[in-house]
């Protein structure tokens, strides 16, 4: 975590860095303006409109470059602000998206989660051919997040070998039935910081951003 923390206070550095070669640009502009400015013909002075034309383009390069190096170093500190804050949630289960369900020691945990409230919400555990081996009713449910728990049985009354299974789910509201987004559980191990943001891992399921984290439990 402190190498995370480092890879991103080290933008400041080269923030400054680049503030210092814009202000070596700007001293050449200058340099380069009064030598004109200094060796122009009398009788053909150079054009004032051309002067302020060209002073208003470094201003305008200049504010863009100062700009961008301000929204570097803001993205660069909320990045090491959302790796801090991530710390909190190693050693913590959460849910995230996905469709899987661990069976271990006869209990599986899942999730489904409703964009609107359902009628009757079907949640459907498969083996790793796809056949479903058991189908869970749960009834009417509001909006949000559902959680479920399985005991391991099948249809048929049978206890099913521990291991990974896939699920679906199955919404209905009104007559009209539509897939539901499932979840999965699992466990923070650690937090990284990479090109594309911050990553949490989270056991067998690897390496997952923030934004597929649905809940933290």
């Amino acid at each position: 975590m402190v190498a995370s923390v480092q890879n991103s206070t080290a933008a400041f550095p080269a923030a400054a860095n680049e503030a210092s070669q814009i202000g070596v640009t700007q001293d050449r502009f200058l340099k380069l303006l009064v030598t004109q400015m200094k060796n122009q013909d009398p009788l053909n002075p150079m054009d004032n409109a051309e002067v302020t034309s060209q002073m208003a383009q470094l201003s305008t390069v200049t504010g863009i470059d100062k700009l961008n190096n301000t929204v570097q170093a803001l993205s660069s500190s909320m990045l090491a602000s959302q790796s801090l804050q991530a710390v909190s949630m190693i050693g913590h289960p959460v849910l995230v998206t996905g469709d899987g369900i661990e069976l271990g020691n006869g209990q599986g945990f899942a999730a489904v989660e409703l964009a609107q409230p359902a009628d009757q919400l079907t949640l459907s555990i498969n083996d790793a051919s796809g056949r479903a081996i058991r189908t869970l009713q749960l009834g009417a449910q509001d909006g949000g997040i559902v959680q479920m728990t399985w005991d391991g049985l099948t249809d048929s009354g049978a206890t099913a070998p521990d291991g990974r299974y896939t699920i679906s789910a199955v919404s209905e509201l009104g007559g009209q039935k539509s897939a539901a987004a499932t979840l999965e559980y699992g466990l923070v191990n650690s937090v990284a910081q990479s090109q594309n943001g911050v990553t949490v891992n989270v056991g067998k399921l690897g390496d997952v951003s923030l934004n597929a984290i649905k809940q933290i439990l």
